[in-house]
């Protein structure tokens, strides 16, 4: 499927039989968990502390992802302990955010995916009905985040990171047979297009709009260095989550952007293939991103299934280089310790340098899609 060469082919199969080799373990310490980050090299717990958080679904869907591909049942109970423990959040509508495709895409959808399980199908209509609820019909967009402790208003704040939450509205879409929740969901990723990303293929994280005509108030920066500069993560969200609006949608112009960002992101990590927290930040200090790595190249796994023929070697070969050199350069695969791949970073200008679960999630899905492991998740 992806014509890799004899030496990738090895590597894939190594890379899995290390992450099964570790996980196997770290699945039944960390059972009941929702790890996040950490310092020390073992999982903490996201539980007490912020079961809402919206990284929450990257654990169970972790799990999902190793079950599939090894038949074990520890990796399943797991998931599913996840799954159950969220149930607490979809009863609280107030913690709810713009991020649950994040949360119940990952844990609810390969469960109803390979089960039919009822109670997942039910999460995932919730989790869909929630976010089809922030959608702001007259500005065209779904709102991300409420009143917080920066206690500004953000009814007119839209994110990138929006994107990778658009496949729960199009899958409620195609499973109620509603098309409202598609159109929803394509107004955003055309508001996107327009709003969020440069000539250049580089991305806006925030864009404020007038929330009564969508017009754009202002782009700000958060999570990366500066206004306009490239904040790495922002622009695999886009890579990845454009591609996930072309394979749902069939609309060219989502393929279209989505090359055209992979293009800018391939060009700012072909130098060491290790991404950077920010592209256009001081070379000092260095703050790398894994995740940004890991989570464009499972993008680009997928950009390459959808483009001619003489394109796909291009989107492969760069997530090859961005996967064989974090795992080279980051990897952890002792037994005692919880994380797989170091040095992410969730903000320029905290979280640096550290263990993020979806740096592990995402590299554990880009070899699960090298392996041909199927369902999609998203």
């Amino acid at each position: 499927m992806y014509m890799l060469n004899q030496a990738e082919k090895q590597w894939v199969e190594s890379t899995w039989t290390k992450l099964d080799e570790k996980l196997q373990e770290v699945t039944v310490r960390s059972r009941g968990k929702f790890p996040f980050w950490s310092n020390d090299l073992m999982h903490n717990d996201m539980k007490d502390k912020a079961l809402d958080c919206w990284t929450n679904g990257f654990w169970p869907g972790l799990n999902w992802l190793m079950y599939i591909g090894t038949k074990n049942e520890e990796y399943r109970l797991t998931a599913e302990e996840g799954e159950r423990c969220l149930d607490a959040v979809l009863l609280c509508p107030e913690k709810i955010s713009h991020d649950v495709g994040f949360m119940w895409m990952l844990c609810s959808g390969p469960n109803f995916k390979l089960t039919g399980n009822y109670s997942s199908w039910r999460r995932l209509k919730m989790a869909a009905s929630y976010l089809m609820g922030r959608f702001n019909p007259a500005g065209g967009y779904i709102r991300a985040w409420d009143w917080g402790k920066d206690n500004m208003e953000k009814a007119g704040w839209t994110i990138i990171d929006t994107n990778m939450n658009l496949p729960l509205l199009y899958w409620a879409s195609e499973d109620c047979d509603d098309p409202r929740y598609k159109y929803a969901a394509m107004a955003h990723a055309d508001m996107a297009m327009r709003d969020h990303i440069r000539p250049d293929g580089s991305v806006y994280h925030i864009v404020v709009h007038d929330p009564d005509t969508g017009e754009v108030i202002e782009k700000r920066g958060l999570q990366g260095y500066a206004c306009e500069s490239s904040w790495s993560r922002g622009q695999a969200w886009a890579i990845y989550g454009f591609t996930l609006g072309y394979l749902h949608t069939g609309k060219q112009e989502y393929l279209d952007v989505a090359k055209k960002v992979a293009h800018y992101f391939i060009a700012a990590s072909c130098e060491d293939w290790l991404p950077k927290s920010d592209f256009r930040a001081p070379e000092e200090p260095v703050y790398f991103d894994s995740s940004a790595g890991c989570c464009a190249a499972c993008g680009l796994l997928e950009l390459a299934k959808v483009v001619p023929e003489y394109e796909k070697r291009l989107y492969v070969h760069a997530a090859m280089k961005l996967l064989m050199n974090i795992e080279v350069n980051f990897a952890d695969w002792s037994k005692d310790t919880d994380f797989v791949i170091g040095k992410s970073s969730g903000w320029y200008w905290k979280e640096q340098n550290t263990n993020i679960i979806y740096a592990d999630y995402y590299f554990a899905e880009a070899i699960y899609k090298l392996k041909g492991f199927e369902p999609l998740f998203w």
